[in-house]
């Protein structure tokens, strides 16, 4: 049924979604519009808000290309090739590949979202070097683990309200974890996504026919010869002491971070690969070819964040995101409101694709609501950091370090990410409306 399901949603974003770039166009003219229109904003206030916030995302532009380039420096290691491949080969068929892929990355989505992005996309191409399996599909599959990240241990907003003298803190105080990602119903919606989304991506295997394979060979990451040593800056070039020297500096800090009790976060994981890369793959000029081949994946990155950084800014500048939240509460009870707080947060997603970002705008509509109809405060937060997750499924603003990785374009697998979309929504909205822990 869910192979006949995905099949014409495919073929439909396959001909009508446009290139991740063109979205973004769109998507500024229409909030652009929007403000405008409904929170009546003068034309010259919302190109101000715009033209002001553009380039309000310079810092996590460059974390995410960073994302980007550091695993795939690490992942063309031959070290790092050789434990996915061993990972990979476990998989005999293509719906084990599926299933694989797709609990790798739930798993690391779940410890980190950054490593998560890395991890599944590649081990998803490790996979299609050992296993014919529709390359779409596989793809889709290791982004689609993304969608348990703001339930993980890298939630932004369970980690805002339980970090001292967060904005929040006269209104609710420090909520622990214990009560947001580590509380029964958050646990038990992530243990039945790590059931759904594997069995939901196994089952939209298309058949043989309908199928798109990689040639295994165009996966393969390219052999680094080290040139010869007749001039002293070719001997600099091919130092493995040098190179050696400088890694194991980064790794020493790493280990003196993890012992005073350092957590993971973006810039911890960009350096924990970046340093890996350095020592495991042996001398400088190695490694600089190995970015060499990354940092072509990076365009989509460089110019679209931008873009979003500028709707952001009208979002929230003009009122809309906070509009949009109070319209979808104003019909709530203390019952429903985890559920019309959810699907708000996945629509305000679309156009704020920040945990962080999304929170500050939606937590001055969502815990005064909270309070006034006496809900539980810890699952309102939780249901904005699920509606944050979910709508990334289609939101191609996080599937860009992804696809670079995988050589795809988002028509490939927004498909596939649109049938897990609907199914993992009515799953998160039933847990967060009756799960009573």
């Amino acid at each position: 049924m869910l192979n006949a399901a995905a099949k014409p949603l495919v073929k439909l974003v396959e001909r009508y979604l446009p290139d991740p770039y063109i979205f973004v166009l769109l998507l500024s003219i229409v909030v652009f519009a929007a403000a405008i229109l409904f929170e009546q904003q003068s034309p010259l206030a919302v190109l101000g808000y715009w033209g002001d916030g553009f380039w309000g995302l310079l810092s996590f532009s460059m974390q995410m290309l960073l994302v980007l380039v550091t695993g795939f420096m690490l992942a063309s290691t031959p070290l790092v090739q050789g434990i996915l491949d061993r990972l990979a080969a476990l998989a005999k068929t293509a719906g084990q590949a599926i299933l694989l892929v797709t609990v790798i990355s739930l798993l690391a989505s779940w410890i980190n979202w950054g490593f998560g992005l890395v991890v599944g996309a590649l081990f998803a191409k490790a996979l299609a070097r050992k296993v014919r399996v529709d390359y779409r599909l596989l793809v889709a599959s290791a982004y689609s683990g993304f969608v348990v990240w703001h339930g993980g241990l890298a939630g932004s907003v369970p980690l805002t309200i339980a970090t001292p003298n967060h904005f929040s803190e006269a209104q609710i105080g420090i909520i622990p974890t214990s009560e947001t990602i580590f509380a029964g119903f958050n646990l038990l919606l992530v243990a039945l996504l790590f059931i759904a989304v594997p069995l939901v991506n196994y089952l939209m295997l298309p058949k043989a026919g309908d199928s798109v394979y990689v040639d295994p060979a165009k996966l393969q990451e390219p052999a680094v010869l080290d040139t010869g040593t007749t001039r002293p800056a070719d001997r600099l070039e091919n130092s493995m002491l040098l190179a050696l020297l400088v890694g194991f500096a980064g790794i020493a800090y790493l280990v003196q971070y993890f012992a005073k009790g350092g957590g993971l976060n973006l810039n911890i994981v960009n350096f924990l690969f970046l340093f890996l890369a350095i020592v495991l793959h042996g001398t400088p000029r190695r490694l600089l070819h190995s970015l060499q081949q990354a940092i072509a994946g990076g365009a989509g990155i460089v110019i679209q964040f931008p873009f979003y950084a500028g709707i952001m800014a009208i979002m929230v500048q003009s009122g809309l995101a906070q509009s949009m939240s109070q319209w979808f509460i104003s019909f709530a009870s203390a019952e429903s409101l985890a559920f019309w707080s959810f699907l708000s947060a996945g629509i305000v997603n679309i156009f704020v694709p920040s945990g962080g970002g999304q929170w500050a705008v939606q937590a001055p509509v969502m815990l005064p609501a909270a309070l006034e109809l006496g809900a539980d405060v810890s699952r309102i937060a939780m249901a904005v950091a699920w509606g944050d997750a979910w709508t990334n499924l289609i939101q191609p603003f996080w599937a860009l370090p992804v696809l670079a990785i995988a050589g795809l374009k988002a028509k490939d697998i927004m498909g596939f990410c649109l049938v897990q979309l609907v199914i993992t929504g009515v799953i998160i909205s039933l847990v967060l409306s009756f799960a009573l822990t």
